[in-house]
């Protein structure tokens, strides 16, 4: 099994001064992207008007409701997503002691989209579109790690390629359902939940994955002790006094209710979950209790400079995020792959 390191050193975290610095430094990012998108798209609208929007002092009219009604949910929902999921990745990074845990490549998004499709598509009226994505995530995750460990141990290489497996499993399945479906309803839930996308977020759409996303930093947060102890090993966390085989149950279901209730509302974004907590290690360490709040803010600002592109890259027309964000993963995973593979082998 291949523990996650810091990439910045032997530390475990970062000074206090520097955590607060990277945090104002992607807070400042945040914020500039959020005016960027607020601002850009198929209609450009000016930054003072942006602003008079957002202030309520600027009178009822087209740019008004563009940038009250259209924009700025969009733009939330990135942050909430991005945040999400950057904070899934990094417990998980940590729970499976590997550095290409993530909840698109495990798996996890992949079965919280078909969970959410069958619901839609079988039309089961005592199931919550929200519950089935959980059951679907909840039951890849588990598959995944079940079939990556080989008695105590996992490795890379059983790692991806289970995630692989069940990837290619639940994809077969969206597939099936695609092609028996008659319904153009369907199959547009089915496209937008396989691609990945912002484009349906409205305020009604918010509170929820807002509420969970809160939460579940919260708990986290608190749970920065044990998660720190995973990062030296099976049993020497034991002996520290943590029951790994009880806290890693609790945490994966807490980790697939997060991911299950972002994919109802943006689908299948990847490799948010992988690249954020890297690059949040380079900057602040291994520690948990710097690295979960600046993996989300970094996620954040990450997806909303992704759906940016995505709306004006090819204006009017509009890439799917996950697009966007598949295409900078992609690389980033092989060359982490091939880092990892340098350590242990892929096959392990």
């Amino acid at each position: 099994m291949t523990p996650v390191r810091s990439s910045a050193g032997p530390r475990a975290s970062a000074a206090p001064l520097r955590c607060a610095l990277v945090c104002g430094v992607l807070a400042a990012v945040l914020v500039t992207g959020a005016l960027a998108g607020l601002a850009l798209g198929a209609a450009r609208i000016p930054l003072p008007d942006v602003l008079a929007a957002l202030t309520g002092r600027a009178r009822p009219g087209p740019f008004t409701t563009i940038v009250l009604d259209v924009r700025l949910p969009r733009v939330l929902l990135a942050v909430v997503v991005g945040a999400g999921l950057a904070l899934v990745g990094a417990v998980l990074q940590a729970l499976v002691r590997n550095p290409l845990a993530d909840p698109y490549l495990l798996g996890i998004s992949s079965g919280a989209s078909t969970g959410a499709v069958l619901v839609v598509v079988l039309g089961v009226g005592a199931v919550s579109m929200e519950a089935g994505a959980f059951a679907g995530a909840l039951l890849a995750m588990v598959t995944v790690y079940a079939m990556a460990r080989s008695g105590t141990a996992m490795t890379t290489g059983r790692l991806v390629l289970a995630g692989v497996a069940v990837q290619y499993v639940l994809s077969a399945l969206t597939s099936l359902v695609l092609v028996t479906s008659a319904e153009n309803e369907h199959l547009r839930a089915i496209l937008f939940w396989t691609l990945g996308g912002l484009g349906q977020a409205r305020w009604q759409t918010l509170l929820l994955p807002a509420l969970v996303l809160g939460a579940g930093l919260v708990l986290l947060l608190a749970l920065a002790r044990p998660l720190d102890l995973l990062l030296v090993g099976e049993e020497g966390a034991t002996v520290l006094g943590l029951d790994t085989g009880r806290f890693r149950a609790a945490s994966f279901v807490l980790a697939s209710l997060v991911t299950a209730v972002l994919v109802t509302v943006s689908g299948a974004i990847g490799f948010v979950g992988l690249m954020v907590p890297h690059a949040a290690r380079m900057a602040v360490g291994a520690g948990h209790r710097a690295l979960l709040p600046v993996s989300a803010l970094g996620g954040a600002a990450f997806l909303v400079l992704a759906d940016l592109a995505a709306r004006t890259v090819a204006a009017p027309e509009e890439i799917p995020v996950g697009v966007l964000t598949a295409l900078t993963g992609g690389p980033f995973f092989l060359w982490l792959l091939r880092r990892t593979r340098r350590a242990e082998g892929v096959m392990g």
